[in-house]
């Protein structure tokens, strides 16, 4: 499946974006899937061209919160 836009990926990734925004939300950590996406896209996958679905997916599992918390105190 070819995913020709920014926005056709972050709809593909949504699930994920959830699911991660739900395991923070158990642990008492409010955020946004934006602010994943963002952080991600922004940080993670800045420098890095043609990483696949699962790669992607696995970077959303584990993203640092401390990291994630940074970057979103940063941009408010």
């Amino acid at each position: 499946m070819q995913i020709s836009t920014l926005s056709e990926l972050y709809n593909r990734l949504l699930p994920a974006f959830k699911t991660k925004k739900n395991d923070f939300k158990k642990e008492g950590i409010e955020i946004r899937e934006l602010d994943l996406w963002n952080y991600l896209k922004e940080n993670v996958w800045k420098n890095n061209r043609n990483l696949t679905l699962y790669e992607m997916i696995n970077d959303i599992f584990n993203v640092d919160i401390n990291k994630l918390n940074s970057y979103i105190n940063k941009t408010k």
